[in-house]
This record gives C-alpha cells, sequence and structure tokens, in this order.
C-alpha cells in the first residue's frame, strides 16, 4: 500500500464526503481510491468511513485520524515545495471560482502574466455569481463579495470595490435623468417614473435595494424592478442596453462608461464600497499554490481599491 497517496485519498473523502468526487479531483480511478481506504482501514485495525447509499461519514476514530492526516499530508506538500526552492515550479492543479464580472473585467484580461509567472499550473476557473462549497466541490480558493457566510472560511483581502448608478443614454432619452433617488421609488408607468434593472441572489432569490448615501442623509429604494437579474455581467449588459437604470460595481461598467453607452447618474451620492476577499478552507495550511494566487490577485485589485489612501493610489 502506498500509505501517503491512501492518506491524500482519506483526506479528500473526509473532505468531499465522496469517493467519486475525490477521485475526479486527484485524477485516480474509483476503484483505486476504495482499495486504497480499505488497504488503509486494514492496516489500522480500525473503520474510518462509514459507507452508505447516499453518504459517507468520518466515524469517531476516522475524526480524529484526519486531522493528523491533513497535517502530514500539508507537511509534505510543504516540504516538496521548500526542497525544490526557486528552482521547482509550482505545478498541478488550482481551481479558483470567481464571479462573472469579475472574471470578465479582471481577472481574464490579466491571467497571461499570471501563466507566465507559473507555467506549470493548470487552473481551473470556475465562473459563477452563485455561491459554492469550496471543500465539497474541490474548490481550492474563491474571490467572492461581501461578508463571509461560512466562519470555516479564512478570507484575505483585496480591495473594497466602489459602485456607479447608471443608465444608457437611449434611456434617459425615453424618461430623462433622475435629480434625486426619491424619484426612483415611482414606478415606470407612472408620471416622471423610472425603470430599475435589478439584481438578485441567486441562493436565496432575494432582491438588494439601491442605496444612496450623501452626508448624513441614507436612503434604500426597494428593488421593485421590470427586469432583475442573478449574474453580474448580464445585469451590467441589461443597463447598457437601455432596459432601465440600476447600480453597478464601477469596474464593470467603466467601457461603457467611456464610450458613452451609459452614463452615470445622482454623483453627488454614493454606495458603500463593497469588500472582496480572496477565502479558502480554513483548518489547513495554505499551500504554495494559493499563496501565489493570493499574492498575483493582491497586486491585481491593488490600482482598483477605493480602500486605498491617495497618497498610495
Amino acid at each position: 500500500m502506498d500509505q501517503l497517496l491512501a492518506l491524500r485519498v482519506f483526506v479528500r473523502i473526509a473532505e468531499t464526503g465522496g469517493f467519486s468526487k475525490a477521485a475526479d479531483q486527484l485524477n485516480i480511478p474509483r476503484p483505486t481510491v476504495t482499495k486504497l481506504v480499505q488497504d488503509l482501514e486494514q492496516h489500522l485495525g480500525t473503520r474510518l468511513l462509514r459507507r452508505t447509499t447516499r453518504r459517507v461519514q468520518v466515524t469517531a476514530e476516522g475524526s480524529a485520524y484526519y486531522e493528523r492526516a491533513r497535517r502530514v499530508v500539508a507537511e509534505v506538500e510543504e516540504m516538496d515545495q521548500q526542497a525544490g526552492g526557486s528552482r521547482t515550479q509550482l505545478s498541478g492543479r488550482l481551481r479558483v471560482d470567481v464571479g462573472s464580472v469579475v472574471a470578465n473585467r479582471i481577472l481574464l484580461p490579466a491571467l497571461a502574466r499570471f501563466r507566465e509567472r507559473h507555467p506549470g499550473l493548470r487552473l481551473e476557473l470556475g465562473v459563477s455569481d452563485r455561491p459554492i462549497d469550496l471543500v465539497g466541490d474541490g474548490v481550492d480558493c474563491a474571490i467572492r463579495g461581501g461578508e463571509l457566510p461560512d466562519n470555516r472560511m479564512v478570507a484575505r483581502r483585496l480591495a473594497s470595490l466602489g459602485w456607479v448608478t447608471c443608465a444608457s443614454a437611449d434611456y434617459l432619452h425615453r424618461h430623462g435623468e433622475p435629480r434625486h433617488p426619491d424619484e426612483l421609488a415611482a414606478r415606470a408607468d407612472g408620471p416622471g417614473g423610472h425603470a430599475l434593472v435589478g439584481y438578485f441572489s441567486s441562493l436565496s432569490g432575494r432582491a438588494f435595494p439601491l442605496e444612496f448615501q450623501r452626508g448624513g442623509e441614507s436612503i434604500l429604494v426597494p428593488p421593485d424592478a421590470g427586469v432583475l437579474c442573478n449574474e453580474s455581467t448580464a445585469h451590467v449588459q441589461a443597463l447598457a442596453c437601455g432596459l432601465g437604470l440600476g447600480q453597478t460595481f464601477r469596474f464593470a461598467a467603466e467601457r461603457h462608461l467611456a464610450d458613452g453607452s451609459l452614463r452615470e447618474l445622482l454623483a453627488d451620492w454614493s454606495r458603500p464600497a463593497q469588500t472582496f476577499s480572496l477565502v479558502y478552507p480554513g483548518g489547513r495550511d495554505l499551500s504554495a499554490k494559493i499563496r501565489a494566487f493570493s499574492d498575483w490577485a493582491a497586486e491585481l485589485f491593488a490600482p482598483l481599491d477605493a480602500g486605498r489612501p491617495a497618497s498610495t493610489a
């Protein structure tokens, strides 16, 4: 039995909750995964996993063994990286999950630079606005905005990204330009009303309100929108197509603002910037692959950071 490989397999099964997921993520045939676990349990003389037709559960003995096995696997990987030093190129799979508009507007245009630094890495980019289970889906790290919903995750702040309220020139020609956020609460089919293009959560289905702040005044406009999207790139496109007025991240609308297909509105009002972070599962050592991607992402996001002091911007 290759005990180190068996440890890797057991750790991945414990984290993903399935033999098939572990086999896919480690690129090992399913029968080999099953045999390694059986050999490991026979070697230890104890049951590590409890298998049913529906799920795989870690036993009490397996849970204690997992904690030490995880550290051993992480230490071996770190030893390999340190022994190779600068002569060793990072290699293997790195799965990163990222929202649509961040992928299309920030990551992909610059990704060639990361590939030049680390040509041995196979980068798998999962692009979706839908939150995922990093551990269960075998994702090494993700870039996400807002507060972390899961306290098992560790976050590295990348940037605070600002918002813009905008609409297309065609829409403004038809409906006029609002002078105050209160005007947005009126229905589009009423006098002086405006159509809104909203954004709703893929997870909860909840639509988010528009937010406006100026001085000590704060206004929330209910998400009573004629069009709602749950994907950020489509949301920006809906605004550019003249379907209504809305709020999106400034970096997402930058190209449209530059070519005039979108115009900024209510510029004397602001919405609090949203923090974006690189997140990865806690309880494990930070691998060299994740550290390399994290450092590169921090460099990439730094010029966009609305939270940086003006002297360093």
